[in-house]
């Protein structure tokens, strides 16, 4: 099998990265639309990530291309939706773990009565 490796150019790589950053688009569907492979894409994006400052999402990419791409009440939005996503998360985790601590609860109250009714039955049956 002779397969030849595909190079792309940085500037290709960049416009890639930034279509997923700022579409929001599954990355294997904006790969199949360019005609490359979901993991090459991923690792880019992957990468891109790593290279930003500390998790807000944009990576050296995406602050290279701050002229270019989005006005400065667009990245001001952008900033806010990403603030409100994290707090929803937050928040999202907090109840999942009340319901997980309440889901124990329930479960545990319901095997303690699957016992009394097996005492009170063999209990029914001695007399």
């Amino acid at each position: 099998m002779d397969t030849e490796r595909r190079s792309f150019d940085p500037e290709f790589r960049a416009g890639a990265v930034r279509i997923v950053q700022e579409t929001g688009r599954p990355v294997a569907q904006v790969a199949r639309d360019l005609g490359i492979n979901q993991y090459t894409l991923h690792n880019w994006v992957k990468k891109d990530r790593l290279a930003g400052s500390g998790g807000n999402g944009g990576g050296a990419l995406s602050k290279s291309s701050k002229g270019s791409g989005l006005s400065e009440s667009e990245r001001e939005e952008l900033a806010r939706l990403r603030r409100q996503k994290a707090e929803m998360a937050r928040r999202h985790a907090e109840e999942r773990a009340a319901w997980e601590a309440e889901r124990a609860q329930l479960e545990m109250e319901r095997d303690v009565l699957k016992r009394s009714v097996v005492l009170w039955v063999k209990e029914a049956e001695g007399r």
